[in-house]
């Protein structure tokens, strides 16, 4: 699955356009039943993606990076999701805590330290990713992307080979709108956490390294111990 080729993708994302999100999902998880997973943040509309995933399977394992960062608001709503849902939550964490981070390495940085988020983001946030992909070792990975997010996703499409963890990448609402997930969320009562913020973006048009190129370097990075 993993390896499929260009057309073969192609014709998928052709295909599964006129089908909605839940036919997606429901066709991600039939192509590797058992081996498959959703990842969450717990950022704005995640809401949406998860009830997906646990509706068309209950017990699917849920990835989730606590990079300990994150504000009041989104812990609670992820505790109101586990409960809500269900859900399978499988939380890695960073090998540093947040104090031990913030006494070596100073304050997380902004955007005028490109170099340094790019580090704060391989420790905080894509080294425990990597090992939640490499111990779960899904082949299908179910995502929240979205076309609208910013322009580095608008290159991708419903079904992508991913080329820093190595499964096949399937984002069901990767075509839908605000006003698309605000209509689910109402529909299935479902709720929503504006209080989000991601230190290792430090901006919505910036990747993390999880959906981008430079993120691979870093990741290799991390499996041979370095700059950690």
């Amino acid at each position: 699955m993993p390896n499929s080729s260009p057309a073969q993708i192609a014709d998928w994302n052709t295909e599964l356009r006129e089908k909605s999100p839940l036919e997606i999902v429901q066709w991600a998880i039939a192509q590797s039943p058992d081996h498959a997973i959703v990842s969450t943040n717990f950022r704005p509309f995640e809401a949406v993606v998860l009830h997906l995933a646990t509706q068309a399977q209950p017990d699917i394992p849920v990835l989730w990076v606590d990079h300990g960062y994150n504000r009041p608001a989104t812990y609670r709503h992820a505790e109101q999701l586990r409960e809500q849902l269900g859900l399978n939550l499988r939380p890695y964490l960073p090998n540093m805590t947040v104090a031990h981070r913030a006494a070596v390495f100073g304050p997380v940085p902004d955007t005028t330290d490109e170099a340094g988020l790019k580090l704060f983001s391989t420790q905080m946030k894509l080294e425990p990713f990597q090992r939640g992909m490499s111990e779960l070792a899904p082949k299908i990975w179910i995502t929240a992307l979205r076309k609208v997010q910013n322009p580095n996703r608008a290159e991708l499409d419903i079904v992508s080979a991913d080329r820093n963890f190595g499964a096949l990448k399937i984002s069901p609402v990767f075509h839908w709108s605000d006003a698309d997930m605000e209509a689910y969320l109402a529909k299935h009562d479902l709720p929503n956490e504006w209080d989000y913020f991601d230190h290792a973006k430090a901006d919505e048009k910036r990747e993390c390294g999880l959906h981008a190129a430079w993120g691979k370097d870093a990741i290799n990075t991390v499996a041979h111990g370095a700059g950690i």
